[in-house]
């Protein structure tokens, strides 16, 4: 999968993927117009978005409405250890929503692609790649 990112000035950058643009921004304190998510807030984001879609598709494998049915996603960090996070997912169910489904709601949510490449880690590469003169 390519993703193509383009810098759009003012602290505002595009992600393109599959015919879709992801617009982030950062915010005024940090240089940026503050319009847009930062990219760190999505990424955060998609771990409990990933999540619901796994309990969402759980919900629906067995004919369960997912009504009322919300995730609450809370973050906190060790500010004396670098770059630790804890995430917390609270999914929050309605009174009448089957208790024998519970664990399998948190089974379900725990299947998300996101939170399992976290978890074993990711190869980065980074590299710069000079473009030919097109001007000739």
């Amino acid at each position: 999968m390519e993703i193509k990112i383009t810098l759009d000035g003012k602290k505002r950058v595009s992600a393109e993927v599959a015919g879709r643009t992801i617009v982030t921004d950062q915010a005024e304190r940090s240089g940026g117009l503050g319009t847009m998510p930062e990219p760190f807030t999505y990424f955060l984001a998609s771990i409990g978005q990933c999540a619901g879609a796994y309990v969402q598709g759980f919900c629906d494998s067995r004919n369960l409405s997912s009504e009322g049915i919300t995730i609450s996603q809370n973050i906190s960090y060790d500010p004396n250890a670098e770059m630790k996070y804890k995430t917390t997912l609270d999914i929050n169910v309605p009174a009448d929503f089957p208790e024998k489904y519970h664990t399998a709601l948190i089974r379900s949510a725990d299947q998300c692609a996101v939170k399992k490449i976290i978890q074993t880690g990711m190869e980065f590469e980074t590299k710069t790649v000079v473009l030919e003169n097109t001007h000739a």
